[in-house]
């Protein structure tokens, strides 16, 4: 009986230990449309560790739960960018972002107005 009570701690000890890899974090990533959701999405579920990726067009928030132990924001952050896709941190290239859509252009004012989105005198959002 002590041997089974032992083991099932053991266990018990594993299995938080386990659930205590997993982060949940936001992150703040540029684009107008669903087109930029789907993009977005797949390029932070293709980084290894990333469990789920959900962003808000409304308010460019991305949730995640990713396992730390396997990437970190800089990675999920790079693959984001590497499709076209801005974040604080991390700016796409010229190239990436001259790939997406035109629909999808974030960093064009016109686009902008074209999905509601208000824009000041400088063009930002």
């Amino acid at each position: 009986m002590r041997n089974f009570v032992i083991v099932l701690l053991l266990v018990a000890g594993i299995s938080a230990q386990a659930q205590n890899k997993n982060k949940r974090d936001t992150l703040e990533v540029d684009g107008v449309c669903m087109m930029c959701k789907v993009r977005i999405e797949k390029a932070a579920l293709k980084t290894i560790g990333v469990k789920s990726a959900i962003w808000n067009v409304e308010t460019h928030d991305l949730k995640l739960i990713y396992n730390e132990n396997k990437t970190d924001l800089s990675k999920i952050e790079s693959n984001i960018a590497a499709v076209g896709h801005d974040t604080p941190k991390i700016k796409a290239t010229d190239e990436a972002y001259n790939a997406i859509d035109m629909c999808c252009k974030y960093r064009d004012p016109e686009v902008l107005k074209d999905h509601g989105i208000e824009v000041d005198d400088d063009g930002g959002q």
